[in-house]
């Protein structure tokens, strides 16, 4: 099937993904008179007095909204947040699938990171969490962390976490099957974006010791003169040997490489260099770094790509609905690391040692299961670290 030709006409023929599903009856003087005027006065008052009663006399307890400016939308790039509704929209279908959380999309109109981080606080009491999307770096970095500040609801970049927590319960898997240890591989990450940079600080965290980042001009190492912000922050706990040089460099002798960048970077002779039971995984959407055939052909132990065309689909929708599930069902103020870890081992452990293979080390996307181990994991985590408002 052509997806793209077929996702076009399907698109024309919804003509949206979502849409409002009134919750109460509205069909009779007394119902209008309980759900609105007059009787509408007495929550709105209690709210007042306690802004508490928010979360327990509206749908805000459930609410998330999906918000972009459009500057990195989908590998597609800055194409601009009416252009990017589509995804946003898809999102929020998800949400609602997958975690029972209502998401609406919200397109900013601006690249100003003041103006967007001012956009998100106005509206920030319509909700019980915020989910942040295709906002391109360095500007994602600050957004995120100014807004995880200064809000006392959970804040989450998807593009970073997101990633990052299904990439690490790939990887726990991969390495079992493959019998390797954490902290003894090397692994190589290109693409020194959100994505990358994110999963990078996140297996730090997970116990992987030795870490190279590659970017279009090479390997990202300390004190080069052309690295941002979050590149040289990146740079001071990563390539501990300061390699210097190419990605091919990079991956001679990697155990794992992880591939946020963009199509067709990898070739055969890359893969070939690499340690025995070699495990990659290309998420680059929507063209992988290296056709999953041809890696395999060059020795690869594991393939994984973000493609649901292909086996071990690596893709952030096994991680979003659960966590925020999990956040929101215990009222969570933040989404802090011991969550995230809680997410990615609950992705991870939910495949069992019967099931897990070559081709098999991640849950399907569409097993609803998978995203309520995810929640429970998430909710245990909030509430053992103080940051959930119910115990």
């Amino acid at each position: 099937m052509n997806y793209r030709e077929a996702s076009l006409k399907k698109h024309g023929e919804w003509k949206g993904k979502i849409e409002t599903v009134c919750r109460v009856p509205v069909d009779s003087r007394e119902a209008l008179s309980l759900a609105y005027t007059p009787g509408v006065a007495e929550p709105c008052m209690a709210i007042h007095i306690d802004v508490e009663k928010s979360f327990e006399l509206t749908r805000r307890w459930n609410t998330v909204p999906v918000i972009t400016d459009g500057t990195a939308v989908l590998g597609l790039g800055d194409i601009g947040p009416e252009a990017g509704m589509p995804v946003m929209e898809g999102k929020c279908a998800l949400f609602k699938a997958f975690g029972g959380v209502d998401a609406y999309p919200i397109c900013i109109s601006s690249k100003d990171t003041e103006d967007i981080i001012k956009t998100i606080k106005l509206m920030a009491g319509s909700f019980g969490g915020i989910n942040l999307e295709d906002i391109s770096a360095p500007r994602c970095f600050e957004i995120e962390t100014r807004l995880k500040e200064e809000l006392d609801i959970p804040v989450f970049h998807d593009d970073q976490h997101g990633t990052a927590i299904v990439s690490a319960a790939a990887l726990l898997n991969a390495l079992k099957l493959a019998d390797k240890k954490i902290g003894e591989i090397k692994l190589v990450i290109n693409g020194a974006g959100a994505a990358g940079i994110a999963i990078s600080k996140f297996l730090l965290k997970l116990g992987v010791k030795n870490i190279v980042m590659c970017d279009l001009k090479g390997v990202i190492c300390k004190g080069n003169d052309w690295l941002n912000s979050a590149q040289k922050e990146v740079a001071e706990v990563t390539n501990l040997q300061r390699l210097k040089g190419t990605l091919a460099d990079a991956m001679k002798g990697a155990d794992v490489f992880i591939g946020v960048s963009g199509p067709h970077c990898v070739t055969k002779e890359m893969v070939k260099s690499m340690a025995a039971k070699s495990i990659l995984f290309t998420c680059a959407n929507p063209v992988p770094e290296i056709e999953p055939t041809d890696a395999k052909e060059a020795g690869a132990f594991i393939v994984g790509t973000g493609s649901s065309e292909y086996p071990n689909q690596i893709n952030n929708v096994l991680v979003f609905p659960g966590l925020f599930r999990g956040a929101l069902d215990v009222r969570a103020t933040t989404v802090n690391t011991e969550m995230m870890i809680a997410a990615a081992h609950g992705i991870a452990e939910y495949v069992s040692d019967k099931e897990l293979s070559t081709e098999h080390i991640l849950p399907f996307a569409y097993d609803k299961n998978a995203h309520k181990a995810v929640a429970e994991a998430v909710a245990k985590a909030a509430q053992k670290t103080g940051v959930a408002k119910i115990k």
